[in-house]
C-alpha cells in the first residue's frame, strides 16, 4: 500500500466512534516535512435505507477539531509516518469539490447541485438521493416551468455543490454562508478545517 493507503487504514476504525468517514487521504512533499491531508466527514451508514430526503448537518468545527486531535493522537502513536517530520491539516471537503460517490450525494440533500450526467447538466435542489438515482428541483425559467428531475445514479458523472450566501428555509440567525473552496475558514460551512503544525 501507498503511505495514503496506509493513512487511510490506520485512521478508519479511529474515527468511526466519533462518527466520521475518512474521505480523502493526500501526502505531499512541504519543504523538509511533508503535508498530510486528511478530508473527514459524517458517516451516513447508520441512516434508515428508506430515508432518502432528510438534510445531513455540515461538520462543525468542533467536530473537526475533535478529528483533528484523534487523528494526530492515531499518526504519533503508529509508525505509519515514519521518523519523518510532518504538518497536519484535517478539514471536511468543501464547496467545489466534486461529489462522485452515493453517499458524497447523499449528504447534500437540500442544497443546489449542478449534476453532470450523461445526457448533459442539470442545475437544482436536491431534494432526494436513494440507493440508485436522485431527484433534483429545478426552478422555472421564462421558458421553462419549474420541473423535478430524477436522474440514474449510474449516468451521473460528478455533482458541484453550488455557492448560496442564503438556502431557502434559513433565517437571518441560523443561516450559514457558502463559499467556494479559498474562501477563509471562518466564512466556509462546508470546509471547516484545523491544522496542526510542528515536528510530528
Amino acid at each position: 500500500m501507498s503511505t495514503a493507503q496506509e493513512i487511510r487504514a490506520t485512521l478508519e476504525p479511529v474515527l468511526a466512534p466519533l462518527g466520521l468517514v475518512v474521505e480523502d487521504v493526500s501526502v505531499s512533499p512541504a519543504g523538509k516535512r511533508r503535508m498530510v491531508r486528511v478530508l473527514v466527514d459524517c458517516d451516513i451508514s447508520d441512516l434508515d435505507v428508506d430515508d432518502t430526503a432528510s438534510a445531513v448537518p455540515p461538520l462543525s468545527l468542533d467536530a473537526v477539531a475533535d478529528a483533528t486531535r484523534a487523528v494526530s493522537d492515531e499518526l504519533d502513536a503508529s509508525d505509519v509516518m515514519g521518523q519523518s517530520p510532518y504538518v497536519l491539516e484535517v478539514s471536511s471537503p468543501g464547496v467545489g469539490r466534486p461529489l462522485a460517490s452515493r453517499d458524497q450525494l447523499r449528504r447534500q440533500v437540500g442544497r443546489l447541485v449542478e449534476v453532470v450526467h450523461q445526457n448533459g447538466t442539470d442545475t437544482g435542489r436536491l431534494t432526494e438521493v436513494g440507493s440508485d438515482s436522485l431527484t433534483l428541483e429545478i426552478p422555472a425559467t421564462k421558458k421553462v416551468p419549474a420541473r423535478h428531475v430524477t436522474l440514474a445514479l449510474d449516468s451521473v458523472q460528478r455533482g458541484t455543490v453550488q455557492v448560496e450566501f442564503k438556502r431557502p428555509g434559513t433565517t437571518a440567525d441560523d443561516a450559514v454562508d457558502d463559499a467556494p473552496d479559498d474562501a477563509p475558514d471562518d466564512t466556509h460551512d462546508s470546509d471547516e478545517t484545523s491544522a496542526l503544525e510542528g515536528d510530528h
